[in-house]
């Protein structure tokens, strides 16, 4: 799995099982700006895996509670870890699959996280405003896939 990001050499970083996914509507990505004041900034929607849950079921459960969208999985597009120091001070390495999403309803309801607010960019726009270098990473490899489609 390919690993992103800086490991601090004072820290420990736990591991955390995650899933992202990757949905494009009338040519825009799903992304999700998450409201930190002036510290704010843009993920791929999804996260980490609760209990037994797999990667499929996080990602449209995350989905759901960080946009309101129902989404269902389609490909396991690829994997990544990424070194994170979370503004609470907890240091993990996520990781797990990035999915590709069928969006199952184009209204958005049943959206938990209030700190998160839906944004569809531009792909490659996207690429260079998210903050994790391993969403970026996903975003690429969608790009790259979609030429030789």
């Amino acid at each position: 799995m390919l690993q992103f990001g800086t490991r601090k050499t004072d820290r420990v970083y736990t591991p955390r099982p995650t899933a992202f996914g990757l949905l494009v509507h009338e040519g825009r990505l799903a992304c999700v700006r998450i409201d930190r004041g002036e510290n704010s900034y843009l993920d791929l929607p999804g996260g980490a895996r609760d209990g037994d849950e797999s990667e499929a079921e996080a990602v449209v459960r995350e989905y759901r509670e960080e946009t309101g969208l129902r989404v269902a999985t389609d490909v396991r597009l690829t994997e990544a870890a990424q070194f994170v120091d979370k503004s609470d001070g907890r240091t993990v390495n996520n990781a797990g699959g990035f999915w590709t999403l069928r969006l199952l309803a184009p209204t958005a309801s049943g959206k938990v996280e209030d700190d998160h607010e839906l944004v569809w960019l531009d792909p490659v726009e996207a690429l260079k405003d998210l903050r994790h270098e391993a969403h970026a990473w996903a975003v690429t490899v969608w790009l790259r896939s979609r030429k030789s489609a």
